[in-house]
């Protein structure tokens, strides 16, 4: 099933569209510009919600980076 979605553009953009519609298959075009964006989005929306779980993980504390990559190196 399918819905239909109404948006306003200028009408110099529609003339454009017209010129070209017989190499230009306009609803195929958008609907898959639409649905790239919401891929996009969906990306985003993901690596934001990582982002703030991250940013409530404790930190570790300073220096101890270093002081673990020493000791790994100093047993070889």
């Amino acid at each position: 099933m399918s819905v239909v979605l109404s948006i306003r553009i200028p009408k110099k953009l529609k003339e454009e569209m017209d010129k070209l519609k017989d190499i230009v298959d306009w609803p195929k075009e958008i609907r898959a510009f639409i649905e790239e964006k919401i891929r996009i989005h969906k990306r985003i929306k993901v690596l934001n919600e990582i982002d703030r779980l991250l940013e409530e993980l404790p930190s570790t504390p300073k220096g101890l980076t270093i002081k673990l990559i020493r000791e790994d190196r100093e047993r070889y």
